[in-house]
């Protein structure tokens, strides 16, 4: 555990996408310091998002096509026109893209990309000085941001078709192929690295922003790419694919509380001797490029670290795959001998083998647990209860892929005999008849010996399942959730203030 997150703290989960804002969804313009203001007058420490890459299939940002890249959604048009390179007049929108609720991803997206083409064309004009800013940013990240300016572009011009439809001399990316469509899209890979490089700076703006006011930022480093991504199609050697790109096995996980048929995500798996035989480089550049955003990572599915679920190509399910070894120690030897401690979260959710515990435990990383999962009926289930947490630990009342806790308790109440026992088990141990649940649940995991709180936004406004962010195994309809505007007032950072203080997790503001 890094010195960080050694400290008793809380704090609060809000993908960036779910601010309010007038331009389809949230982004790191004012409402995104505005959050930051309100962490900071509750007394809490951090800020916990999901990946923040370009969103992949159904507006995941976990199959992101690009491990390395921003998002366009997030560059504030706002900070843009605060640079000159829109008119206030660019900013005007439809009155349905401010509303709260739902992100529209293609109206935003559509309306977004519009003015940063304009933004951009002013970046162009203005000459030297400016171009010498752009040119340190893309030499600095050379390594990753030429491969997807190339890919991205590439695949504009292709009418957004997967890598493995390309003309065959793009896809096994030989040099006059490659060489030859640089020359013909010039200028959209210099809008895809202004993209990068405006997302940049305002990141870098938002985390000073944040750290002035004593808030610290997590990220989300899902364990798999999108096998529709730069990172797979420049670096095929390294994945399990055919010689026409297609994968051979692919990732998920076996049946478990989410899916009685397991969850088949359909990534490509790595070639894990072949990034042993690299020295893990492409991944120790990731978790350098993931720092020097975040404070601290979350490792999603940290347990494929030392073992994976494998799907043969093809299967519909996930229900009949095989656990293969993963790379375990040396990769975390590896990745911290070159990267010095990192402030790593390991997501052990699932089945802890003691191989999975002894990796976590051997690097001294914290684990997480989850509330609504600590009151089962089971025998299995009495280890997992609050009283029973150790202080390296990070626990969330929720988390995205959990229905809210008052989804989540409403349930309970309606459910059979076993939903029934599960909900009285809840009211005993928490002492409450159900009324302010979610109060009630944060008021818990505060209580905690853990060192780190955290709750869903959607739990501090006490908001249903309609609110969820994400429901596993379902392609449609998530990941869209959003705040109204002015939700978040000073009743609501008083009460956590209180909490937080009360269980000694307040934060000091400190540069």
């Amino acid at each position: 555990m890094g010195a960080l997150l050694d400290q008793r703290a809380a704090g609060l989960l809000l993908h960036l996408s779910s601010l309010p804002g007038p331009h389809g969804c949230g982004d790191l313009g004012r409402s995104s310091r505005e959050f930051a203001d309100f962490l900071s007058a509750s007394g809490l420490r951090w800020w916990q998002t999901l990946p923040v890459g370009p969103p992949g299939a159904g507006d995941s940002p976990y199959s992101s096509p690009s491990s390395f890249a921003g998002s366009r959604l997030f560059v504030s048009l706002e900070a843009l026109a605060a640079e000159g390179l829109l008119d206030p007049a660019d900013l005007s929108a439809p009155e349905e893209l401010g509303r709260g609720g739902r992100v529209d991803y293609a109206a935003a997206r559509s309306f977004r990309t519009e003015r940063l083409r304009r933004a951009f064309a002013r970046f162009e004009a203005r000459g030297e000085m400016v171009g010498r800013e752009r040119g340190a940013f893309a030499r600095l990240n050379a390594d990753w941001l030429e491969d997807w300016s190339l890919f991205a572009a590439l695949k504009d011009e292709s009418g957004g078709r997967p890598w493995w439809e390309w003309p065959a001399e793009l896809r096994s990316r030989r040099k006059g192929a490659l060489d030859a469509a640089r020359g013909r899209l010039q200028g959209d890979l210099r809008f895809q690295r202004f993209l990068q490089f405006e997302f940049d700076r305002q990141w870098r703006g938002l985390r000073e922003h944040c750290h002035a006011n004593g808030v610290r930022l997590m990220g989300d480093l899902p364990i798999f790419v999108a096998r529709d991504s730069a990172d797979v199609w420049a670096h095929q050697d390294l994945f399990q694919l055919d010689a026409e790109g297609r994968p051979t096995v692919v990732a998920g996980v076996p049946p478990d509380y989410f899916s009685a048929t397991g969850q088949l995500w359909g990534n490509p798996l790595y070639r894990w001797g072949a990034m042993r035989e690299r020295g893990y480089e492409w991944w120790i550049a990731r978790l350098r490029h993931a720092f020097e955003r975040f404070d601290a990572v979350r490792l999603d599915h940290f347990i494929g670290f030392a073992r994976y679920w494998e799907v043969p190509a093809g299967h519909t399910t996930a229900e009949h795959g095989r656990w293969r070894r993963g790379p375990g120690a040396p990769f975390f030897k590896r990745v911290f001998g070159r990267l010095g401690p990192l402030e790593l979260v390991a997501e052990d959710l699932g089945v802890v083998t003691k191989e999975v515990a002894a990796l976590r435990d051997r690097f001294a990383l914290p684990g997480m647990k989850v509330l609504q999962f600590c009151f089962g009926l089971d025998p299995g289930a009495e280890p997992l209860r609050p009283h029973n947490f150790e202080k390296r630990l990070v626990v969330y009342t929720g988390t995205h892929d959990n229905d809210t806790t008052v989804g989540w308790f409403g349930e309970l109440v309606k459910g059979g005999e076993t939903r029934r026992g599960e909900r009285e088990l809840v009211q005993r141990y928490l002492g409450t008849d159900g009324h302010d649940i979610h109060w009630q649940l944060i008021r818990a995991a505060w209580t905690s010996v853990a060192r780190l709180a955290i709750a869903p936004v959607q739990d501090v406004l006490g908001l249903g399942t309609e609110h969820r962010m994400n429901r596993p195994g379902t392609p449609e309809g998530n990941w869209s959730f959003r705040l109204a505007p002015g939700v978040l007032d000073a009743s609501v950072a008083g009460r956590l203030r209180e909490l937080t203080a009360t269980y000694g997790r307040i934060a000091v503001t400190t540069p």
